[in-house]
């Protein structure tokens, strides 16, 4: 329904610091367009794409500036024609940009309030293979999921189903989670007592000597780490821009 996952599109106010922050963890920089009027680059571990979009006064923004506060960007060709089958099937946008100078964008928010921007196009190119494609790419580890903090949530839950991702089976570990697959992202629903902001969760069965090699360059886990988890194979690193990142010692 929503289209072709593209990026977890980040508002950062310094979007040289935060390029730095991923690239020292293994992403790479990947090819942009000249879509956005404002500072805008992607990074990528070969899993997942990083939008990082550096806003200034008078730019036409895709996330807002909210630090720590991800948009989840797709794209769907012919997006104004796609607009009035969105609404049909429940999906009121909250801003439509499809005039015949725009960029089409739409921006919708889920009852959880996680935002959600629909693209007309691509806004960087693909990343090439690479060798090892089935190993994780960064120090982080695999990316496993992005995971909101609204597990319980019936009404959540109902809206991603709606647009297409497929619910699992509840799981407790490493920490409970109700898990959604979907095309190119899958999702996870965590507690809001477990971890009150959305995470990007990395997951690595030696996430312990992951750990070593991230103190090793520099990194120090941030505080918020989910209770019940063992701080010495499990951690949380925090962006400049106030990104989550939830390294945990699972399986991929």
């Amino acid at each position: 329904m929503f289209g072709r996952f593209l990026e977890i599109s980040l508002a950062t106010p310094d979007i040289a610091a935060s390029v730095q922050f991923y690239e020292r963890l293994g992403f790479v920089q990947l090819t942009t367009n000249d879509t956005w009027h404002h500072p805008y680059g992607v990074l990528s571990d070969g899993h997942v794409n990083l939008g990082l979009h550096q806003h200034v006064a008078g730019s036409a923004p895709t996330p807002a500036p909210a630090p720590g506060a991800p948009l989840l960007s797709f794209v769907h060709p012919d997006l104004a024609r796609h607009a009035a089958r969105l609404m049909r099937a429940g999906f009121e946008p909250r801003q439509r940009h499809l005039g015949d100078e725009d960029f089409h964008r739409l921006e919708l928010c889920d009852p959880g309030q996680q935002r959600i921007a629909l693209l007309e196009a691509r806004t960087f190119s693909p990343a090439a293979p690479r060798p090892g494609a089935g190993q994780p790419e960064s120090l982080c580890g695999w990316f496993s999921a992005y995971s909101m903090p609204a597990l319980g949530n019936r009404a959540v839950c109902a809206f991603w189903e709606r647009a297409g991702f497929v619910a699992l089976e509840t799981q407790e570990a490493p920490l409970a989670h109700l898990p959604l697959t979907g095309d190119g992202l899958s999702l996870a629903l965590h507690a809001l007592r477990t971890l009150p902001v959305p995470a990007l969760v990395f997951t690595d069965p030696a996430m312990r000597v992951k750990l070593s090699a991230l103190q090793a360059a520099g990194f120090a886990p941030a505080t918020g780490l989910p209770a019940g988890l063992n701080p010495h194979e499990n951690a949380v690193l925090e962006a400049p821009e106030g990104t989550r990142l939830l390294l945990l010692a699972a399986e991929p």
